[in-house]
Parts: structure tokens; C-alpha cells; sequence
């Protein structure tokens, strides 16, 4: 089967009205700049008549495939199941509500394919947002590029991204992952990110589909990216020296307060009973605290090694294996 040039991934849930007008609106692209397309529908458990929106967009164009899960699961796993089933060399991916325009497709594609990017994000930088919305995604933004160390990206949840077919074949969404997909990408070993100015329309049909506690998700999600990626393979790394650190302090504090003891009671000197201060107590937990970390250390790396993908690394190329 001869690859097309790009396929376009749009992650749906209750979006029947913009379906048509969007998928028209790729078509009119993809024939002007003549591309081989398929466009890849994720409907994530609608319960209005998007799937049969889109099983009538497919009668009229084979290029439009269509998944459809048995019930709400996230865009997270909408878009991994896409970069799964996906065969263009270049992957857009875009949502479904008409904010993102498919005219930007031909100059997100070139910029992977003759300038040599892994992935292109796009930058809303004018948007069309309460600030409710916009004052919290600035705020996570900030936050992900100190701890990514991705300072050229100014928007990392813009839905309209492209990318090298290699990056979403060796990388995984899950959760509420997909808002720092070049985060995952970077760690996977594709460094060639960079940001493309969009434009932002105003929604033309229904309402937003996100509320606010995506924002306290989307933080404990990079926290847990960042945890795995620098010590998914090797727990002990953290839990160790943190462990290690909280019980060698409580031993310290010990042999001070038995130290103490036997000065005080050599040189006949009053002082209140050991369990009567506060380092007591200060140096029992630290000790309890430091064996349960290191335990934990333990038990990860029992974990990591028995998993099945203990030994999976990312290998870019092979020479003399054909």
C-alpha cells in the first residue's frame, strides 16, 4: 500500500454540526496542493449523530476513516489509537470544533518534510478564549517549559500540531497526555521541535468540551512525565537517595540524643527524658520514613525488571539486519 503524504487526526465528541464543513474544507486543501490524504475521525463516544456524520462523509470519500469507542475515554487515547492506525509520512493532527484551520496544513507540512522538524506545534497567539481559560493555559505553559526544558514553544495544547510518522510511532498517550506530546516526544529522543504561528477562530458550533479541572489534571500529568521519564527504569534513583537521606538524618539525630544522654548523665547535668523532646520524635519518623522510601526503591525496581517493556529503547536505525 503506497503511503499518502499526510494524514490528518481529528479527535470528536458531539461535533455533528462542523463535521461537513470541516472535512470540505481538508478536501479543498489537499486538492490544491495536490496531496494524498486520509483523514482518520476519532469519535470519542458521541451521543449525538456524529458517527453517522461521519459514515456519510466516508460514502462520499474513501480517504475518510472513521473509529468510534464504546464510550468517552479522552483525547488522549483518541489520538493514540490514531497514531496507531495512521500511515502518512506526515501526521496532522487538529480538533473537530473549526478553531483550527486546515489552510495551515500545507506550511506545517513542509516544515517537516523539507526543513527537517520532528514535530511542529502550533501557537494560538491570538485567541478567542475567556480569560478563565487563557490566564490557566499560560500558566501551564510557563510551568512545562521550566521542567521540559522546551523554551521555544509557547503553546503546548494547541490541537493543531504536525509531525514525522517516526515520532507518533514510537511514542504513547494516555491519561490527559496529549497536552505535552513534545514533551514525551523529547524524552523519546526527538529533539527537532519547534512552534508555528496559527490562526485562531472563534467556535462556530456547540460549546467547549473542556472545564477547568483539566488544569489540575493536566499539572499532575507532567509531574507524572516527568517522574517516568527520568526514573521509570530506575526507581531506586529517587526513592533511594530521598530514603537514604531521610534515614541517615534520623540516625544522626539519634546517636545526638543518646550523645546527649550520656554527657548529661556523666556530668550529672538535669535534662528532661528522651522521649520528652521533640528531635526524639523528629528522628523516629525521619528513620520509619527513610526505610519506607527505600523499600519503595526496592519494590520499583523489582517492578521495572520484570516488565515486559523493560528493554524497550528507541532505536532510530539498523544497518545489515535486512
Amino acid at each position: 500500500m503506497t503511503k499518502p503524504d499526510i494524514s490528518v487526526i481529528i479527535p470528536l465528541i458531539n461535533e455533528e454540526e462542523s463535521l461537513p464543513e470541516l472535512v470540505q474544507w481538508i478536501e479543498r486543501v489537499m486538492s490544491e496542493n495536490a496531496f494524498t490524504y486520509e483523514i482518520i475521525m476519532m469519535d470519542d463516544g458521541s451521543t449525538d449523530k456524529s458517527w453517522e456524520v461521519i459514515m456519510g462523509l466516508r460514502a462520499h470519500n474513501p480517504r475518510v476513516k472513521g473509529i468510534r469507542f464504546r464510550r468517552n475515554y479522552g483525547k488522549s487515547a483518541a489520538l493514540n489509537i490514531g497514531f496507531q492506525e495512521c500511515i502518512g509520512n506526515v501526521i496532522i493532527t487538529m480538533d473537530a470544533d473549526l478553531q483550527d484551520s486546515p489552510d495551515e496544513i500545507p506550511a506545517l507540512y513542509k516544515m517537516i518534510v523539507d526543513d527537517g522538524f520532528d514535530i511542529v506545534s502550533g501557537w494560538k497567539k491570538k485567541r478567542y478564549d475567556p480569560l478563565s481559560k487563557t490566564i490557566p493555559t499560560k500558566l501551564f505553559n510557563w510551568a512545562t517549559r521550566k521542567m521540559s526544558g522546551i523554551n521555544n514553544l509557547h503553546d503546548f495544547n494547541c490541537g493543531l500540531k504536525s509531525y514525522n510518522s517516526e515520532v507518533v510511532k514510537n511514542i504513547e498517550v494516555y491519561n490527559e497526555m496529549h497536552r505535552y506530546i513534545p514533551v514525551i516526544a523529547k524524552w523519546a529522543g526527538f529533539r527537532k521541535i519547534t512552534e508555528k504561528e496559527v490562526v485562531h477562530r472563534e467556535r462556530k458550533y456547540g460549546t467547549t468540551k473542556f472545564g477547568l479541572e483539566r488544569f489540575v489534571n493536566g499539572f499532575l500529568d507532567l509531574l507524572t512525565i516527568f517522574f517516568v521519564s527520568k526514573f521509570g527504569k530506575r526507581p531506586m534513583h529517587f526513592f533511594g537517595v530521598l530514603g537514604t537521606l531521610a534515614f541517615f538524618s534520623g540516625f544522626f539525630l539519634t546517636i545526638y540524643l543518646i550523645g546527649e544522654k550520656i554527657y548529661n548523665s556523666y556530668h550529672q547535668v538535669y535534662e528532661r527524658n528522651v522521649t520528652d523532646q521533640p528531635l526524639f520524635y523528629l528522628a523516629l519518623v525521619t528513620t520509619i520514613i527513610g526505610v519506607q522510601l527505600f523499600l519503595a526503591g526496592f519494590l520499583g525496581e523489582m517492578i521495572s525488571r520484570n516488565a515486559s517493556e523493560r528493554n524497550s529503547y528507541g532505536i532510530k536505525q539498523k544497518i545489515g539486519f535486512e
